[in-house]
């Protein structure tokens, strides 16, 4: 008897249901599963599958997770490579840039400023004003208003055209743009009026250019009314910087911007007839069946 227990305890430890893992396989099926699990052997074998597979995720993520860092990294060196090999044309025009922005700081000496150079601020500000969209527009209409010959409302005309087309072309060029000036001071009210929000380009500078080459064209001037004009023009463009509403390459291309509009005017100059008829359907008293 002494024999045959330990024969029968070494055959249990031999056996290899007996072990942990296979422990499952010995218990009855149980009865009061749900209906998703089926009968028999099936039920049981699902949790180990599922362990299996809960075992396996793991790698499986992590083998994603390195494959996405792998693809991160690559993706960070190449931005690394674009920005530490930058093309010549990518420098130069980065060094204009930090270069218009410095400049353009260190004249904006009347930006904001408040004490011993408040009247000289005040001064610069009242030959900005001279620039604005506002007096041109209102002094041009009621000089058409009061003026009596044909020849003097055709330029006249003419000029109320070219400032409109100024105000409307700047107004759209800043809207795309949307530059903000130097020192990103917020515009005033009489700027929101004039849709002069932004900095590039610079509306007083290119309206200052349009309209000294248009009175230098159609005036006759003494010289040294002629050179006034030119440096009323030129300080108007200065002006806006020294108040910090615009750097220099904003007022460099206002300027051309300016000889632009010249050009185009003159090249679609209206005639007496033509301005005489915009001037009846102003006024309201427009027949066009006489």
């Amino acid at each position: 008897m002494p024999g045959s227990q330990t024969r029968s305890r070494a055959r249990e430890r031999n056996n290899v249901l007996n072990r942990p893992e296979f422990l499952s396989l010995n218990q009855p099926p149980r009865r009061d599963q749900g209906s998703g699990e089926g009968r028999g052997s099936g039920g049981p074998r699902r949790p180990v599958f599922r362990q299996q597979s809960q075992q396996e995720d793991p790698g499986l993520r992590g083998s994603k997770d390195s494959s996405e860092g792998g693809l991160a990294a690559d993706e960070v060196v190449k931005e690394d490579c674009i920005q530490l090999n930058p093309s010549f044309r990518g420098i130069a025009i980065n060094s204009l840039l930090a270069i218009d922005i410095s400049l353009s700081k260190r004249m904006g000496v009347y930006a904001g400023v408040h004490g011993s150079r408040a009247p000289l601020r005040s001064m610069v500000s009242l030959l900005a004003l001279t620039g604005h969209a506002l007096p041109w527009l209102f002094g041009t209409l009621i000089c058409l208003w009061s003026s009596n010959t044909m020849a003097g409302q055709e330029v006249l005309v003419n000029l109320l055209l070219a400032l409109i087309l100024d105000l409307m072309t700047v107004a759209g060029m800043q809207k795309l743009v949307k530059r903000r000036g130097p020192w990103d001071s917020p515009p005033g009210f009489l700027d929101y009026i004039a849709m002069d929000m932004y900095s590039f380009p610079a509306a007083h500078a290119s309206r200052a250019v349009m309209v000294s080459k248009f009175l230098l064209n159609h005036l006759v001037l003494a010289v040294p009314l002629r050179i006034l004009l030119y440096l009323w023009a030129l300080l108007v463009g200065v002006s806006r910087v020294l108040l910090g509403k615009h750097h220099l390459s904003d007022v460099s291309c206002g300027f051309a911007l300016g000889f632009l509009h010249f050009n185009l005017v003159e090249s679609v100059w209206l005639d007496s007839a033509t301005c005489q008829t915009l001037i009846s359907i102003g006024t309201l008293r427009w027949t066009p069946f006489v």
